[in-house]
């Protein structure tokens, strides 16, 4: 049984090490395929099921301003870049602002139509409502994703009690700087 135990323990060191090394990666892959998907639906109009939601918020973000047959283009277009730049790391910190003023305004219907989006408020949120809810994850997913911009990376194994920073040799007492 030890011999088992030895060789798991082996396996989940390999696989945490694997995961620490791609996980940002895949991350940031993944969320720029949805938004080009997202994004390139809203170019052909009746694909997007978001699309009638998203024109009446935008409606109102831009206080009549910008209607439907200008913003469905600029918004698919934006959303479309955000995955773009996701993708191929590109203007990685422009492209996190797009993300973040993009989820600012996807969730705006919450408040603005609360009948929409919930079937009891707060509590039963429709399918249009799941969906906006949802972009919690896309918020945190950018947070973490914005943390390596700088060179953040995850970390397989954190430093042990009094091991010195690899980057800045700063003494870790702890785990803690």
């Amino acid at each position: 049984m030890l011999i088992k135990t030895k060789q798991l323990t082996r396996l989940d060191h390999r696989l945490t090490r694997w995961m620490a090394a791609n996980g940002i990666l895949f991350l940031r892959v993944s969320l720029g395929i949805i938004f080009v998907w997202f994004g390139v639906l809203k170019f052909f109009p009746g694909l997007s099921s978001a699309a009638d939601l998203a024109t009446r918020t935008i409606s109102i973000l831009s206080f009549g301003l910008v209607g439907p047959e200008l913003s469905m283009p600029i918004l698919a277009l934006w959303e479309t870049l955000i995955g773009i730049g996701l993708i191929f790391r590109l203007f990685l910190r422009e492209t996190l602002l797009l993300l973040f003023l993009q989820m600012m305004g996807t969730i705006s219907p919450i408040f603005f139509f609360p009948f929409e989006t919930f079937s009891s408020i707060p509590f039963v949120p429709t399918l249009e409502g799941q969906y906006i809810i949802k972009n919690i994850v896309i918020i945190s997913a950018g947070i973490v994703i914005g943390a390596t911009v700088r060179g953040g990376k995850l970390v397989a194994k954190p430093p042990r009690k009094n091991q010195t920073h690899p980057e800045d040799g700063r003494v870790l007492k702890n785990n803690k700087v």
